[in-house]
């Protein structure tokens, strides 16, 4: 409980920070004289708007965007505009929502200005640039930096995979070298000693040999069958490093592992038929696992419940069944299909030639049943991941599961991964640092031949201009003006003023000021403000 609250504390505090770093240029701009009409109402608003904005933010970060756009009447929302553009690039996961956004804005925007509130393109293109250094860019920027910090997992990512690879070539090249030494092992000993067996053997057969050579003979024969089976063993221990050769009987370990059980807090009862007490070597490890198997699905999805482990013998066959009843807590649930623990013991048993069950029983509880071959022997192809549990190769790292792509395609390993993120963060970078300048050079060869054309004066047409001079004798002068910028001192009583440009780039800013009186020339001045 503790825990959550610090981490719900963690992330409430800094979005009440952000909120009160962008609130405050917005209340001192509200709280400063001279007071709009409705100060107190406006205010309220605006942070109400603002608080909307950081709420949403980390669930819908574009939302929160459009929430300062609407608020943008009132020009300190740029701060709250640079921020969230930022954070929309840095939380978003997708490219498209947010361009789709920004185009949708910059038109609706140019609807707005040029057709309904007939603003002019002057504050058409002042708006865009806005548009573009306050939203587009830091959005960009934060597109950036997320990409870089993907590309900063990548690479960890990429280093862990590396590792993994070392280590699993170091186990594959050490497995190739004991299935190597156990081959050589099997082709050059097995066979020489299969041939000193049998010329034993043909030597305790002789008729014209002496009873006591014969029977040292038949006790030759007999050590070099012992010798062969310890080596079969040997060789089992080669193929198989996740399984040492047992020292003691099966039923020794198989004693160990339930009094282990026991001593967890299991109620183990185990019971081994006379029959069943010299379990061959392979066998044995098959029991020992499946025993093994079955009472950790008993102790992981039926606490509490009794286990009882049963092993009988009979005529050329083995069989082991674990058994374990209702949990007192409640049902017991059915076999977990995600684990890959019985299938794997499953694929085991069948190499040995043997059968396999598991699955609920009538009363509720769950049972593992295997029949094993007294014979029971592993092939010398098995596969490693069925000749060491856990899917890895012998007891070594199990191979990477693959990942696959979020659109659908196919897997990629984290060198990929790796590669795509540098390639995504170049590209952002790129776009980072280019697009703003390619987008304002656009909006200025669009904004400049509109704003100039017909309303540009030179400077020698300006200064042949005299007073007094009645406007249509002017000669030079433009056919239309430029807008009168916003700070432009008022006219005095009885005259109107014009303003031109020198088709200054990229702005086409009011350079020229002339002022008429009855229709003639009474004040001309540089406007230079």
């Amino acid at each position: 409980m503790s825990g959550w609250r610090d981490g719900r504390i963690g992330r409430v505090l800094p979005d009440v920070l952000l909120w009160a770093v962008l609130a405050a240029p917005v209340a001192y701009a509200r709280l400063t004289p001279p007071y709009e009409p409705y100060v107190a109402v406006l205010l309220l608003g605006s942070l109400l708007l603002l608080a909307a904005a950081v709420a949403v933010g980390r669930r819908a970060p574009l939302v929160s965007v459009v929430l300062v756009l609407a608020g943008s009447a009132d020009g300190n929302f740029v701060f709250a505009l640079l921020a969230f553009a930022y954070l929309a690039g840095r939380r978003g996961a997708r490219t498209a929502p947010a361009v789709v956004l920004f185009a949708v804005v910059a038109a609706a925007g140019t609807v707005l200005h040029l057709a309904v509130l007939g603003t002019g393109m002057a504050t058409w293109f002042l708006l865009s640039c806005v548009l573009l250094g306050a939203g587009v860019f830091p959005w960009l920027v934060g597109r950036y930096n997320r990409q870089r910090h993907e590309l900063v997992v990548a690479g960890w990512e990429h280093a862990e995979a590396l590792e993994r690879e070392q280590r699993g070539a170091a186990e594959r090249v050490r497995l190739r070298e004991r299935a190597r030494i156990a081959q050589d092992m099997h082709d050059t000993l097995g066979h020489e000693l299969s041939l000193i067996a049998l010329r034993a053997a043909a030597l305790e057969l002789a008729d014209d040999l002496p009873p006591a050579h014969r029977a040292a003979a038949g006790e030759l024969r007999a050590s070099v069958a012992g010798a062969t089976e310890r080596l079969h063993r040997i060789i089992g221990v080669l193929r198989e490093a996740a399984d040492p050769v047992a020292t003691r009987p099966a039923g020794a370990d198989l004693v160990e592992l339930v009094d282990g059980a026991r001593e967890a807090g299991m109620a183990v009862t185990l019971r081994v038929a006379p029959d069943a007490a010299g379990l061959p070597a392979v066998t044995g490890r098959t029991v020992h696992r499946v025993v093994r198997e079955a009472l950790t699905n008993a102790a992981r999805y039926a606490p509490g419940a009794a286990v009882t482990v049963t092993v009988n013998g009979g005529p050329g066959r083995f069989r082991v069944r674990v058994v374990n009843a209702t949990p007192p807590e409640g049902p017991l649930p059915g076999p977990p299909s995600h684990g890959s623990g019985l299938v794997a013991l499953a694929e085991r048993v069948r190499l040995t030639g043997g059968e396999f069950t598991a699955g609920p029983t009538g009363a509720g509880g769950f049972a593992v049943d295997a029949h094993l071959p007294t014979d029971a022997h592993l092939p010398t192809d098995l596969p490693v991941d069925v000749r060491a549990p856990g899917g890895g190769a012998a007891g070594g790292p199990a191979a990477e599961p693959s990942r696959a792509d979020p659109a659908g395609g196919p897997s990629t390993g984290p060198g990929e991964r790796m590669r795509a993120a540098q390639r995504g963060a170049r590209r952002s970078l790129l776009v980072a640092l280019a697009a703003p300048p390619a987008v304002a050079l656009a909006l200025s060869l669009v904004y400049y031949p509109l704003a100039t054309a017909g309303a540009e004066l030179d400077r020698p047409t300006f200064e042949r201009m005299r007073s007094g001079t009645p406007r249509a004798e002017l000669a030079g002068l433009p056919r239309r003006q430029v807008e009168a910028p916003a700070d432009a001192p008022p006219a005095a009583a009885g005259t109107s003023c014009e303003y031109y440009t020198d088709g200054n780039f990229p702005l086409a800013r009011p350079v020229w000021r002339l002022c008429f009186a009855d229709g003639r020339l009474v004040d001309k001045e540089r406007y230079d403000r």
